[in-house]
């Protein structure tokens, strides 16, 4: 096996990174290594495999047992438990990680050092500064660098920015983006879980802290801890937000100028640490936006919209104008006017070309070909990230204070009145609950960090993370 010292010493310090990639011709194989191989990652390897001209050479995960179950899909493809070989590997032209949070950013960064190309998960940091390590590096070594945010590639956002220019719906006055969605308690145990025998569990842990694990499963249920996960805000919030970023917005705004966030993980008592009901405010200087996440079970017989009235099919973004709105999520939305009269419909196909996409952008090497480029996506996980930092930095909630905290904005107070109410519907009293509201971050988005009253040292130490010893994401990539 490659020792870290080895590996560090020749491929991660990006001795050979050039001379390591192929010039792609435009009939060249392309051979991609598949690291990380749960639900997202096989669906990944499947969706990349049916690509002309693409070959799943490589498959990884920590856990011997999926390898396993991923060798019989691929039974060509090399494989191991240790991503290291598959970054090391010049058969490789590109990888595709589907590791947990926690691993994106080193991975993406040692596979940018060694000549690889990089398809990464959603969100594609862990924080907000390693997120931008991961820009460097695919900047100073020339990779071709695509978010998982598969929406950028449905047609239906470039439908719904001309429909929104047309003047259709008049001026946008503000924009409510939803995730409700159901979870379910993770369990605590009174010892700590011993990992399954199968998985390496140096290698799952990597850049994280080797703490004990109190949840049921292994596996998956990393999301809920932050040691490496980021909660349902940093799991679907990644698409949402950069839905917003990009519709509405038009990426022209980077990082927003504050954020407040409040909620708490409720009705649950497990080993989670994540909120499972969040509500958030986002100040760009421009359109202002809230954000509610209810994950909580819902009670027998309630209908699914029971917390909003314009949510439609699940929809993320409800796109509020002076002449009407537009409510629509993954691969879908509609319009309609002030008095509810539908104006127009909009169907998509969820994004399905994403992976053409970055192979694409392999093939043409023109970093500004890509959907879902890799600084944009920073951005977006980080708008994520940003609410989990007020959220994590709460102090005890009153309601009062909470509405307050944004003046003179109805839409703030309606948010909090539904977040209230999504606790009555579960049957919990919020005078016994420990609900957590957070601090009014100020960002200054270009050096990505917070200022004024805000820069504590508890934010600011929320930015980052320590790394293990043999893991570290390098301040100089």
């Amino acid at each position: 096996m490659t020792s870290r010292r080895s590996f560090l010493k020749h491929s991660a310090l990006g001795l050979t990174a050039l001379s390591a990639s192929r010039v792609l011709g435009a009939n060249d194989k392309i051979r991609i290594g598949s690291i990380g191989l749960g639900g997202r990652g096989m669906g990944s390897a499947a969706w990349f495999a049916k690509i002309p001209g693409v070959e799943i050479a490589y498959v990884c995960d920590v856990d011997s047992k999926v390898i396993e179950r991923a060798q019989k899909v691929y039974p060509t493809a090399k494989a191991t438990t240790d991503l290291r070989k598959v970054i090391e590997d010049p058969e490789i032209d590109a990888v595709v990680i589907s590791t947990c949070n926690h691993w994106h950013v080193l991975a993406a960064v040692w596979a940018c050092q060694a000549g690889k190309d990089v398809y990464v998960e959603k969100p594609i940091s862990h924080n907000i500064w390693e997120g931008r390590k991961l820009v460097e590096a695919a900047r100073k070594y020339g990779r071709i660098v695509q978010g998982g945010t598969q929406q950028r590639s449905d047609p239906l956002q470039t439908e719904v920015k001309a429909f929104l220019d047309s003047g259709a719906l008049g001026k946008i006055n503000y924009v409510r983006c939803n995730r409700y969605g159901q979870r379910a308690s993770i369990g605590k145990q009174d010892k700590p879980l011993t990992p399954p025998p199968s998985v390496n569990y140096d290698l799952w842990l990597g850049p994280a802290k080797d703490e004990p694990i109190f949840r049921d499963k292994f596996h998956y249920d990393w999301h809920w801890n932050w040691n490496t996960g980021n909660g349902e805000l940093g799991n679907w919030g990644p698409h949402i937000l950069d839905d917003l970023r990009n519709v509405v917005f038009r990426d022209k705004v980077k990082l927003p100028k504050r954020v407040i966030a409040g909620g708490g993980r409720f009705g649950w008592d497990d080993a989670g640490e994540t909120p499972n009901t969040h509500f958030i405010y986002i100040d760009t200087g421009d359109v202002p936006v809230i954000m509610d996440v209810h994950n909580l079970p819902r009670k027998a017989g309630m209908k699914a919209d029971d917390v909003y009235m314009r949510r439609r099919s699940n929809s993320f973004l409800i796109i509020e104008c002076e002449g009407g709105y537009y409510t629509g999520g993954r691969g879908g939305g509609t319009a309609f006017d002030s008095a509810g009269k539908k104006l127009q419909s909009f169907s998509g196909d969820g994004g399905k070309s994403h992976a053409e996409n970055f192979i694409e952008g392999l093939r043409n090497r023109k970093a500004a070909s890509l959907n879902g480029e890799i600084e944009e996506i920073h951005y977006s996980s980080s708008w994520c990230h940003l609410g989990n930092i007020s959220w994590r930095l709460g102090q005890a909630y009153n309601r009062e204070q909470a509405e307050a905290a944004v003046k003179g904005f109805q839409p703030w107070n309606d948010v909090i009145g539904d977040f209230h109410q999504h606790l009555t519907n579960n049957e919990l009293d919020a005078a016994k609950l420990d609900i957590k509201f957070g601090a009014m971050l100020e960002i200054d988005a270009e050096k990505e960090t917070f200022v004024g009253e805000s820069a504590t040292p508890e934010a600011l130490g929320l930015l980052r993370r320590d790394y293990r010893s043999g893991y570290e994401v390098p301040a100089s990539v």
